[in-house]
């Protein structure tokens, strides 16, 4: 079973996330902060990783991003960054950061499927 580390400081978005994975094999936790999510994470060890960017606390979802790859292996978590930001410019910080891939909000639930589906067929 894939294990999903959903981050993100709204509870809706959470929910909504979790509602569009869930009729898949997945073990999901949440998260709404950075600093919570390296706890999770460590504790956790996700396969993939939905990460906000924007989120209140000293810890941004690029910080986070980061931290997960300088302490991961070869076979770490998959990172899919989840911002409204959406200029090219913060697309390549989300990339420079170890992201694998960069979804815009508001997104729709197929976009995050088939975003999941493409990373796991990469793997």
């Amino acid at each position: 079973m894939k294990k999903i580390l959903i981050v993100d400081d709204h509870a809706d978005i959470r929910r909504l996330i979790r509602m569009t994975l869930e009729f898949e094999d997945y073990a999901i936790e949440e998260a709404a902060d950075g600093e919570s999510a390296l706890r999770v994470a460590q504790a956790m060890q996700p396969d993939l990783v939905l990460l906000d960017v924007m989120m209140p606390g000293p810890v941004n979802g690029l910080e986070v991003c980061r931290r997960l790859r300088a302490g991961a292996t070869a076979s770490g978590p998959r990172v899919i960054m989840l911002s409204a930001r959406g200029h090219a410019s913060d697309r390549e910080a989300g990339l420079q950061a170890g992201a694998d891939t960069y979804l815009v909000k508001p997104f729709s639930p197929l976009q995050l499927i088939n975003g999941i589906a493409q990373l796991w067929a990469a793997a």
